[in-house]
C-alpha cells in the first residue's frame, strides 16, 4: 500500500529542514567561496583587475558603496556582456577577495570588500581606484576654450 502523497511531501520538507548541508546544497547550488581577509593576496587582486571588464565592474561596485544586482553589469563600458562571461568575471573577483556575493532566490547581490582589503593592504585599493579614474578619464576637466582677442579678424 502506498503512502499518501501529502505524507511524502511532508517527510521531504522535514528532511530539508533538518539537513546539515542546508537547502541550497540540496537544490544543486554550490556554496559561494569567499576567502578570509588573511588569505587575500596582492597577486590575486592584481590578477583580478588585469582584465579591463573586471576592472570596470569592480570600480562600479566600489564607487556605488552599496549592494548591487549582478545583472546590472550585463552592459559594461557600452559593451554587452553575455551572462556566462559575466558569471566568470564575478567568480574571479569573488574568489580573489574583491567582492562578496550572496544569492537571494535567482538573484546574485554583490558588494565590495574595500574596507576589509584596506585593513589588509592599507592604501592599495584607494590607489588602484584613483589610477582607474585617471585612466578612464573621470578626473579630466574640460579644457577651457581659448578666447579670441578683439584684434583677431574673423573670416
Amino acid at each position: 500500500m502506498k503512502a499518501p502523497l501529502w505524507k511524502i511531501h511532508l517527510f521531504r520538507f522535514y528532511e530539508l529542514l533538518n539537513s546539515e548541508s542546508g537547502p541550497a546544497n540540496l537544490m544543486g547550488m554550490r556554496p559561494l567561496f569567499h576567502p578570509a581577509p588573511e588569505d587575500i593576496t596582492v597577486e590575486g587582486i592584481l590578477y583580478s583587475l588585469s582584465d579591463p571588464v573586471r576592472a570596470s565592474i569592480f570600480f562600479d561596485i566600489a564607487r556605488q558603496q552599496c549592494t548591487q544586482n549582478c545583472s546590472s553589469f550585463l552592459t559594461v563600458s557600452n559593451k554587452a556582456i553575455p551572462k556566462s562571461t559575466l558569471s566568470q568575471h564575478m567568480r574571479i573577483l569573488r574568489e580573489n577577495g574583491l567582492i562578496r556575493g550572496e544569492r537571494h532566490g535567482v538573484e546574485m547581490r554583490i558588494t565590495s570588500r574595500c574596507q576589509e582589503l584596506n585593513q589588509r593592504f592599507p592604501g592599495l585599493i584607494p590607489a588602484i581606484l584613483s589610477a582607474h579614474r585617471v585612466q578612464s578619464g573621470e578626473n579630466r576637466k574640460p579644457r577651457p576654450r581659448a578666447k579670441r582677442s578683439s584684434r583677431q579678424v574673423r573670416r
